[in-house]
């Protein structure tokens, strides 16, 4: 039985983002190979998470900057090390790397944070993304990650392309694996359009890309209100913070509902899912849970970004201001083009979301390189040098906070 040592950014919330959903997906097909898995994480405890051990998954809190992860892994002996994100990797691969050189490591991006900051910077200066952006201080620390890293995981078809194209990342370490949908738990049935009313969105109030979308609602919501007077606006998301809740507005049916409970009940009451986002990366949750409910959504180019190539989207795509409100009123309006935006979202899941071709995939991949790891490495040269002592300042500057901390205490 493989031992999976999970060292995640914060403990998982499913309910909450589309990270926690995505990295539990992982945890499950971990689980289901009979594999052992202990997940840790020097975040705090939250009011959302899961509870891991009901999932058969054990738990850990670790320190940050603190020679007790040494004895720890050193005691634990993982065969396999997912990393939540590059910053986890920066924090404890070299201590992976000198207590288990040999364990396979897995870097689960969730989305490419340089590219959601490239594009945030871009966004707040009111032009469009440069090359400069994107090749921030970020960058060079994610891509680094990556390339210390035996397989990255990439959740979008366009962050694959970004990285092999610009950023020249070779292919054999990366492995794209959007959202896992188990088909055959699909509803056969949803609300039909007359059984369902208003528009929502939802997405957790932390998140920048999420809190930009709200604010941009201000601005569209009353363009699609002044056709739609009934109409209302349900605004559903977790850690809603007091600048949210002020927009609480029920006579513009502006409506703050913060956690949502079910995402998918909200989602089928709902008649259209909007989601016009202006920066960001990876692929939306949001968007996805609005396929699974049947839900047609309009959003952005950037929204539905790496989601669908030749697939018709579930609704429509628009990024003027103008056309988003246009659309959204027809697809509210029109019951014909609502159906058959239904159906482009069961064909979408079929031929992107399978659980089960998705998680094969995966786990073929995830073996066939730990079998042949040392030639595997042998081809990643730059991985290599970038693990040599005089390339290692995350392990250093880590080690003096530590020393630092215990002369401290």
């Amino acid at each position: 039985m493989k031992k999976v040592l999970v060292i995640g950014y914060v403990w998982p919330e499913p309910n909450s983002s589309a990270a926690g959903s995505h990295m539990m997906s992982i945890l499950r097909q971990f689980t289901q190979q009979n594999w052992q898995v202990e997940f840790t994480t020097p975040s705090q405890p939250t009011e959302h998470m899961i509870d891991l051990a009901s999932e058969g998954i054990s738990s850990q809190s670790i320190t940050l900057n603190c020679d007790s992860f040494d004895r720890y892994i050193a005691e634990y002996q993982p065969d396999i090390v997912l990393f939540d994100r590059f910053m986890m990797e920066e924090q404890f691969g070299w201590r992976v790397e000198k207590n288990c050189p040999n364990a396979l490591k897995i870097l689960d991006t969730e989305d490419l944070q340089c590219l959601r900051h490239a594009r945030h910077q871009a966004h707040k200066a009111g032009r469009t993304m440069t090359q400069a952006d994107l090749f921030s201080d970020i960058a060079k620390r994610e891509i680094a990650a990556i390339l210390r890293c035996d397989i990255s995981l990439i959740i979008s078809s366009f962050e694959m392309d970004l990285l092999i194209d610009t950023f020249k990342v070779d292919s054999r370490l990366l492995h794209h694996l959007p959202f896992m949908v188990d088909l055959d738990k699909l509803p056969t049935r949803t609300r039909h359009f007359n059984e369902r009313q208003h528009f929502m969105t939802i997405g957790n109030f932390r998140h920048a890309p999420n809190w930009d979308v709200v604010l941009y609602l201000q601005h569209i919501w009353p363009l699609i209100r002044k056709q739609l007077p009934k109409a209302e606006l349900h605004i559903y998301g977790s850690y809603p913070p007091p600048k949210a809740t002020a927009l609480h507005n029920p006579k513009t049916g502006f409506l703050i509902k913060g956690w949502a409970e079910n995402a998918f009940t909200v989602m089928e009451e709902s008649r259209l899912c909007l989601a016009p986002i202006r920066f960001g990366a990876g692929i939306k949750g949001k968007l996805l849970d609005a396929m699974i409910m049947q839900t047609p959504s309009v959003t952005t180019s950037l929204g539905s970004e790496g989601m669908h190539e030749q697939e018709t989207w579930p609704g429509t795509v628009a990024d003027d201001i103008n056309e988003f409100v246009d659309a959204a009123v027809n697809l509210y309006n029109n019951e014909q083009e609502w159906n058959k935006a239904q159906q482009n979202a069961v064909t979408l899941l079929h031929s992107r979301y399978d659980s089960h071709a998705l998680s094969t995939l995966l786990m073929t991949r995830i073996l066939e390189v730990e079998q042949g790891l040392e030639q595997h490495r042998l081809h990643n040269f730059t991985g290599s040098m970038l693990k040599h002592h005089t390339m290692m300042s995350t392990k250093y500057m880590s080690q003096w906070i530590a020393a630092k901390n215990t002369q401290s205490e």
